[in-house]
């Protein structure tokens, strides 16, 4: 029987010959993440189920990673960190990035590539609906609430339904203007945000195959805004040479059949796509940016596991080198490893961190940060009636703080000509 990549990796960890679409299966764990948010509950549900003394199934296999509501003063976000470390010294966890230390590492999907817990033909579940992320590697990763983590502390399993596939293609070359957060917006706003209700969402094609890992990553990230059980890339070079410089664990790599059955397939030509953003109130609602330019802008934020990766930091700057921003502009790296690629990177002899600064940015502490409001003293909150542009993910009513705010989702290049102008702006305006 034929099996995509997804009903491969499922197969092998459930230690069966095949698997198909609708079937339940037990499914062996290889990484489960938990943050800030979610750590606490999960634990408390571990500790509820399987009592106050149970060890977790392996020690190597948590990782947990404090990254939403840090930077507060807030009372209960701080006993949130508290909990975590807590149950990190009870259970001798190795793989702890702690907030306020030299081992902090910033926004748990980044983080986890960056510390080599991304492998391809892994199985890797995490208590964040953006987990999906990983699939960049050619890897199942998908989202789990908490009881169904602590499910996992306890017995390195979980049962899970094998999702159908679907199929996007892209063929030929993506223009010089167009990034993958472009292209994972027109996409949901093709199928909507229920078009990929349980199901993976498999990206192939020559144009994605020479995205960076950063830009499939971006990818693979909003799945679950088309309501994805998860996202997947095949594993290339591209992959393995991004693993190596991370980890030398061994992995597998799995490969789609070629008469493996798709629930849906659709190929797009690469040179036709169009700088596009999201309008209020849903990454759904699609639009070309060259038909939004009468929106007047308030913000612009570049940031959040989505748009706070270097190649993020990289196509904005290029955009802001040398000019002032026209409205407040914020720059929030993902990670703390990115931080450092802003103060080392350079463009025209000046490095990424000197340029954004020149030109006028408010630079944030490497976290989630505004992405999700956060407590009031989380930096970047937006207040009353403001219009953002933004990199991030989610626009939702008072998702970055306000619910009177409208937050438009768009590119780094769209976010970064938007800010130079203080209205949406088609970044090919700025592109020779």
């Amino acid at each position: 029987m034929d099996m995509t990549i997804t009903e491969k990796i499922l197969a092998a960890h459930a230690r069966k010959e095949k698997v198909q679409p609708g079937e339940n299966v037990w499914v062996d764990v290889d990484v489960l993440m938990t943050h800030d948010v979610c750590g606490p509950g999960t634990i408390g549900i571990f500790k509820e189920q399987f009592g106050k003394g149970a060890k977790v199934w392996d020690r190597k296999k948590v990782v947990i990673i404090p990254d939403h509501y840090i930077f507060t003063s807030d009372t209960h976000a701080n006993r949130n960190i508290d909990i975590l470390r807590e149950f990190v010294a009870e259970q001798d966890l190795p793989h702890y990035y702690d907030v306020g230390t030299e081992d902090y590492k910033g926004v748990c999907h980044l983080a986890l590539a960056q510390e080599g817990h991304n492998r391809p033909g892994e199985v890797l579940f995490g208590t964040d609906s953006h987990t999906c992320t990983s699939g960049a590697f050619g890897m199942f990763a998908t989202g789990i609430g908490n009881t169904d983590a602590a499910f996992i502390l306890g017995t390195g399993k979980l049962w899970v339904k094998v999702p159908e596939s679907m199929r996007f293609e892209f063929t030929g070359e993506f223009p010089s203007y167009i990034m993958a957060k472009d292209i994972i917006l027109q996409v949901i706003g093709d199928i909507g945000v229920d078009g990929a209700t349980y199901r993976t969402m498999e990206w192939t094609g020559s144009a994605i195959m020479k995205f960076s890992m950063e830009e499939r990553m971006t990818l693979c990230n909003m799945a679950i805004e088309g309501g994805g059980k998860n996202a997947v890339i095949e594993a290339d070079d591209t992959t393995f040479e991004y693993v190596k410089r991370r980890t030398d664990r061994p992995y597998t790599v799995y490969h789609s059949d070629p008469d493996a059955n798709y629930f849906f397939k659709k190929t797009y030509n690469a040179a036709d796509m169009e700088p596009i953003v999201a309008k209020p109130h849903s990454p759904d609602n699609k639009a070309l940016v060259k038909d939004c330019t009468d929106v007047k802008i308030d913000r612009s934020y570049i940031g959040s596991c989505t748009g706070g990766k270097l190649t993020d930091f990289l196509a904005a700057a290029k955009l802001l080198n040398g000019k002032k921003v026209a409205v407040d502009t914020f720059i929030v790296p993902a990670t703390v490893e990115v931080e450092k690629d802003l103060q080392q990177e350079k463009l025209d002899g000046k490095s990424l961190m000197d340029i954004f600064k020149n030109s006028g940015c408010h630079i944030g502490d490497a976290s989630c940060a505004a992405c999700l409001g956060g407590p009031q003293d989380t930096f970047g909150r937006t207040h009353g009636t403001e219009v953002v542009v933004s990199t991030t993910n989610r626009n939702f009513p008072g998702r970055m703080g306000s619910k009177q705010s409208e937050v438009y989702l768009a590119s780094p290049y769209t976010v970064a000509a938007s800010a130079l102008t203080g209205h949406i702006t088609d970044p090919r305006e700025f592109f020779q």
